[in-house]
């Protein structure tokens, strides 16, 4: 009896070393995982910076296309407008002259 306490004694050792050793492995595989985490976060804010720059490139760049297309379509209606206006006066003098060469007919 002696020798089965003695064998029961130790696989109950050999078991308590072994969920230590479980124990122990585990720890360190969720203390990499933290690390690994903490480094993908610094890299992260690391690279806040550059995101931000890199947003605000695109973002003025927009908006300096759509200050170019704006500044096309005023020149393209500045233009329009002009040529109206020019033929606007152009009716009118006619209209004028019309009007004053009736007045001397009469």
């Amino acid at each position: 009896m002696d020798e089965t306490l003695k064998r029961l004694l130790e696989a109950e050792m050999q078991a308590e070393a072994l969920v230590d050793k479980a124990n122990r492995e585990r720890e360190a595989l969720i203390d990499k995982a933290r690390a690994e985490v903490l480094a993908a976060e610094q890299r992260f804010e690391a690279r806040i910076p550059e995101l931000r720059h890199a947003f605000r490139s695109k973002a003025e760049q927009r908006a300096a296309q759509t200050i170019q297309e704006l500044d096309r379509r005023y020149a393209e209606r500045r233009e329009q407008l002009v040529a109206l206006a020019e033929e606007a006066r152009d009716e009118a003098i006619e209209a004028a002259i019309g009007l004053l060469l009736e007045s001397d007919t009469q």
